[in-house]
């Protein structure tokens, strides 16, 4: 799909093209942030969908969406550009039956609820992260639905509801799309993972964003140590990270820019670098947990400051994720000791086969429906369709 441009040089969108559909052609529909694309998380889902060649819309702000090269009939693909008032305005008036989204805060700033349509609103997670600590306190408050990880995130928020005296979702035990995704991706990595690039050890340092996380507070420490011992070094920074703090990515670009063993990674549509890394470093970013639970290898954290946008968290009696599984799938390294990093990722792969069984282990039992949550989330969804029809007061 090619993204036209006005005689004014700006882009051109499809809201008129989509709004002229009429209702039972957008009963389902999805939409993609520009900053964190959608796809990926429920490819699974669409994919089932289409298994029971049922029709879809799919609502995109981003200019790189690969939903954009779809050519599925029953898939009709509109770019609605990433104005924030246009969008504004948009989703205002939006007359649609349901509409997924990964996308939090939902009438918090400028994705609000329709006031036209009574729309059932579902958010899926593009991490396998807990909700209360991460996440703002009411990020979730005006979604109809929300298609869950695990357990974990049904006891948060079952608890979040009853201390705030909410209104109860409809909490679906889902699991989660793109780590369903990736483990089938896996064998057709397994043939040629060798783990290395220039004959050296490739080291993937794939972090969280935000002022005090591992790439903003120490990247270019944490990557020179990494040299120094010898590993080829990947940085995948955060969307958000390249979005708000540029010019720290171009600092730690131009620092090893003549670095044969050194590579910046933008592209996070690709998962190679994940399957062909000997080890990955992180800090609080859910991709730690996606990268042991597809690689059934450790993880090193290093110990920044944690990672809070709900600072009343803590009122909630659950012990997020992020903290209670990092000590059983990885090791826990203080920014004090980087320098001690090299030798640590050497010492862990002495007991890896330990880390594997313990690894399937907790993925086993915090992950709903592993393999099937596109079958879930895509029953569920035709569910609340059919009771929309035949409800009309039903949300």
């Amino acid at each position: 799909m090619k993204i036209p441009k006005s005689i004014f040089g700006k882009e051109d969108n499809d809201i008129e093209k989509f709004n002229e559909l009429d209702l039972d052609e957008r009963s389902i529909v999805f939409y993609s942030e520009s900053s964190v694309i959608l796809y990926p998380y429920v490819e699974e889902i669409i994919e089932e969908l289409q298994n029971r060649d049922q029709k879809i819309c799919y609502l995109t702000s981003s200019k790189y969406d690969p939903i954009l090269k779809n050519k599925n009939e029953n898939i009709k693909v509109f770019y609605i550009g990433d104005s924030e008032l246009e969008k504004m305005n948009f989703f205002l008036r939006l007359k649609a039956r349901i509409l997924i989204m990964t996308m939090p805060d939902l009438g918090a700033y400028h994705i609000k609820r329709s006031k036209e349509f009574p729309v059932h609103y579902i958010y899926t997670f593009h991490s396998m992260n807990s909700t209360h600590m991460e996440f703002q306190k009411d990020a979730f408050d005006q979604f109809d639905s929300i298609f869950c990880v695990g357990p974990y995130q049904v006891q948060e928020l079952r608890a979040t509801e009853q201390l705030y005296n909410l209104k109860q979702k409809n909490l679906v035990e889902c699991g989660y799309g793109l780590l369903d995704k990736l483990i089938k991706l896996r064998s057709s990595f397994s043939e040629k993972k060798n783990f290395l690039k220039n004959n050296k050890k490739n080291i993937l340092i794939a972090p969280s964003w935000g002022k005090h996380n591992l790439l903003e507070s120490m990247g270019i420490e944490l990557v020179k140590i990494l040299l120094d011992a010898g590993y080829h070094v990947t940085v995948r920074p955060h969307p958000m990270t390249i979005r708000k703090w540029p010019k720290k990515i171009k600092a730690i670009k131009n620092e090893f820019d003549n670095e044969p063993n050194f590579e910046m990674e933008t592209d996070v549509s690709s998962f190679e670098s994940i399957y062909s890394a000997y080890g990955l470093i992180s800090d609080w970013s859910g991709i730690a947990i996606e990268y042991a639970f597809v690689c059934e290898m450790p993880v090193f954290y290093i110990d920044v400051s944690q990672k809070i946008n709900n600072s009343s968290y803590n009122k909630i009696q659950c012990n997020p994720l992020e903290f209670s599984i990092r000590n059983l799938i990885g090791k826990i390294i203080s920014p004090n000791d980087l320098s001690s990093l090299p030798k640590v990722i050497e010492s862990t792969y002495e007991e890896n086969n330990n880390f594997k069984t313990i690894i399937q282990e907790v993925r086993n039992k915090t992950i709903f429906n592993l393999g099937q949550s596109g079958i879930k989330g895509a029953q569920e969804i035709l569910q609340i369709l059919d009771k929309k029809k035949t409800n009309k007061n039903y949300v």
